[in-house]
């Protein structure tokens, strides 16, 4: 099979790291290769190299067998190679067909031809069996489908290969199916995709070829027929890995969190969380499933006090927490490792040391009347990178400079260290790699055996299933109903998810 792409001894040095040591990795025509490798690894890297967003301190790229100079995106561009990013770069307030066509319109005359770019996005739609709205406004639309966009975007640019950056990280089940139907349009139209990701229930169901890179070196490379997840987990992390979460029975303590009759109101006036009641009891984790965006951010939201609710009743341990601000929510006991690590965890232009005292600077030991004892600061940043085995430098580097599974550690460890009697995490293994995904959840049940209360919100039913025992599902801003881990399985969740109910038989019924 002809190579499409051959990087040749690739090596990569950012200050006081060597990203890519000395790399090679091929991409055959027609094949979907998978880059696995924990965060950190320097799997984006690379990529960010091929793309020509980053230029190696060393070796050389072929495309298509000929040497290639690839000196910034624009070059790529020019050899057929795309990018979609993990953090997509569209334009919020324009529409997909603007989005799709940005920087290369199609003129009449010197105006730009709109209904000439709505037919050319309808005809490659419907070429990979996409279902879009080309004139839907991008922040109208989910998750799923703005990605959708971002890969229309890059054919519409005449990519040949098409390199995806953690393309499952914010997707729900019935998105990711929809990904890999893709993704077999794409390879049946004879182009080439690069998957990066950490997944691996992903990396079997989607991928003829995986490469496996740890800290900047490539372990090996394997047909994914002739490979399981236990043996790609153990080349990812250089160990064996307990992929299964391992708890005792929970002891369910008293009650902790009592939300009565809640509901709330997003910036558009409408209704999104509605008539919500649910308990959470210390010694248990409280899962709450459901696809992204019927109500379970503005639920966390409200419950850690960054909007305000429209009626109901909150208590944590009696205490009433209904409408107050973070502040009081954070001294009633509640922390929160937050949904999105960059908008509401981390502070990326201050150090790890200043990140690791967030919502405590003004306690003691970290501060003395309104002066900050660094010392001891210093100190509880490095014991927190070492209890959560951080990769860093060192503690005074800028959090912006972490991988996202180590950003991530970070804010588990701050939160945990801060002893709550709630602990509210939301997708707390998000775009983290196995090795880092096993020690948050050793981490969560730890906090459960504590006799802690734990809520638990992701959009992996996996990861629900592996941790809670006790699971309510969103569904349109309610919560459809509450059953025990042991009567709880994928099919079930999935029927919830969907709107459906489970009737007196357990069995699936669609609304």
């Amino acid at each position: 099979m002809k190579k499409v792409i051959e990087m040749k001894g690739i090596t990569k040095v950012f200050p006081g790291t060597i990203a890519n040591d000395n790399v090679d990795f091929e991409l055959l025509k027609g094949e979907t290769h998978v880059l696995l490798g924990e965060n950190g690894a320097g799997k984006t890297t690379l990529m960010n190299i091929l793309y020509g967003l980053y230029q190696p301190e060393k070796g050389e790229i072929y495309v298509n067998e000929n040497l290639a100079k690839i000196t910034n995106p624009n070059d790529a561009i020019k050899l057929g190679i795309g990018m979609v990013h993990q953090h997509f770069m569209l334009v919020n307030n324009f529409t997909v067909a603007e989005n799709i066509i940005l920087g290369i319109e199609p003129k009449k005359g010197i105006k730009l031809d709109l209904k000439k770019a709505v037919k050319d996005v309808e005809a490659i739609s419907e070429k990979y069996g996409f279902s879009i709205d080309p004139n839907a406004v991008i922040e109208d639309i989910s998750v799923g489908q703005q990605q959708k966009v971002e890969i229309l975007k890059a054919l519409y640019r005449g990519a040949e290969i098409l390199i995806l950056d953690e393309p499952t990280a914010v997707l729900t089940p019935q998105e990711i199916e929809e990904l890999a139907n893709i993704i077999d349009n794409l390879k049946k139209e004879g182009k080439s995709v690069i998957l990066i990701t950490h997944k691996l229930k992903e990396v079997m169901k989607m991928s003829d070829r995986v490469t496996i890179i740890r800290r900047g070196k490539v372990t090996g490379t394997v047909q994914t027929k002739e490979t399981n997840i236990d043996e790609l987990a153990e080349l990812m992390v250089g160990r064996k890995v307990n992929l299964v979460v391992e708890k005792d029975p929970c002891k369910i303590g008293k009650r902790v969190l009592h939300v009565e009759n809640l509901s709330a109101i997003d910036q558009r006036k409408v209704e999104v969380i509605k008539d919500i009641n649910f308990e959470v009891f210390g010694g248990e984790i409280f899962g709450i499933a459901g696809v992204d965006g019927n109500g379970q951010t503005e639920l966390l939201e409200v419950l850690t006090g960054l909007r305000k609710p429209k009626e109901g009743k909150i208590s944590v341990d009696e205490k009433d927490i209904y409408g107050k601000t973070p502040k009081e929510i954070i001294k009633a006991g509640v922390a929160h490792i937050p949904e999105d690590r960059h908008k509401r965890g981390l502070v990326l232009k201050y150090s790890l040391f200043e990140n690791s005292i967030l919502g405590m600077h003004k306690e003691k030991p970290f501060c003395k009347g309104i002066v900050l004892n660094y010392n001891n600061i210093k100190k509880h940043c490095d014991k927190l990178i070492e209890e959560f085995d951080v990769r860093t430098p060192n503690n005074a580097v800028n959090a912006s400079a972490l991988s996202g599974g180590n950003q991530q550690k970070l804010i588990a460890a701050r939160e945990i260290y801060k002893d709550p009697e709630l602990l509210i995490a939301a997708q707390p293994t998000r775009g983290i790699d196995v090795g880092a995904i096993e020690y948050i959840h050793k981490r969560l049940v730890g906090e459960r055996d504590k006799g802690k209360a734990v809520l638990l919100v992701s959009l992996e039913l996996d990861e629900i299933l592996a941790l809670s025992d006790r699971i309510a599902v969103m569904y349109d801003g309610k919560i459809v109903d509450i059953i025990d881990r042991k009567d709880a399985d994928e099919q079930k969740l999935g029927i919830l998810m969907a709107g459906g109910t489970l009737d007196e038989n357990k069995e699936g019924v669609e609304k």
